[in-house]
């Protein structure tokens, strides 16, 4: 009889994806917290065998979610949220991460606005009912950027031979 092998998740261009640890230290949440947000489907990273990896889109998010979190927004609004940013982001995502463009979400935690144009962000403040928060895309971009990626463990230099204590 044979035996069928069982088809393994695409092989993912390491250039391209970010462990649970980058993305931690990138977006400043702790790496339970991204397991957390996984199994709640709040942000559902690929599978690379048994680890974690995220496409840079995804670190983005995480790096918006921590923003809203840090400045009190429940999960139930940060849902809405991510819903606005998966309709919106796929067309305007890559403008932001080509371009120097300054990308802002603002939200009230019922409306959200996706907006680069400074006198539009500050028409939107203005004529706001209550408290607005804003987020700076472009920012999470930049720290997306500037933060290096650690190699796999494969990748990188043996250490050298420790030595042993004289007793």
């Amino acid at each position: 009889m044979l035996k069928t092998r069982r088809s393994r998740p695409a092989a993912f261009d390491q250039a391209d994806v970010y462990t649970s640890a980058d993305v931690a230290r990138i977006s400043g949440v702790s790496l339970r917290q991204l397991q957390w947000w996984d199994e709640r489907k709040v942000v559902s990273p690929r599978q690379d065998g048994h680890r974690r990896v995220y496409l840079p889109e995804e670190v983005i998010e995480v790096s918006v979610i921590a923003e809203l979190r840090r400045k009190g927004f429940s999960l139930q609004k940060i849902r809405r949220v991510l819903r606005y940013l998966e309709r919106e982001m796929q067309k305007r995502l890559g403008e932001v991460l080509r371009n120097d463009s300054q990308m802002h979400l603002l939200t009230d935690g019922k409306s959200i606005y996706l907006e680069e144009a400074p006198d539009r962000i500050i028409d939107i403040l203005k004529g706001a009912r209550q408290a607005m928060f804003l987020v700076c895309v472009s920012d999470q971009v930049k720290r997306l950027g500037a933060a290096p990626k650690k190699l796999p463990r494969a990748e990188t230099a043996a250490p050298a031979a420790r030595k042993g204590r004289a007793g």
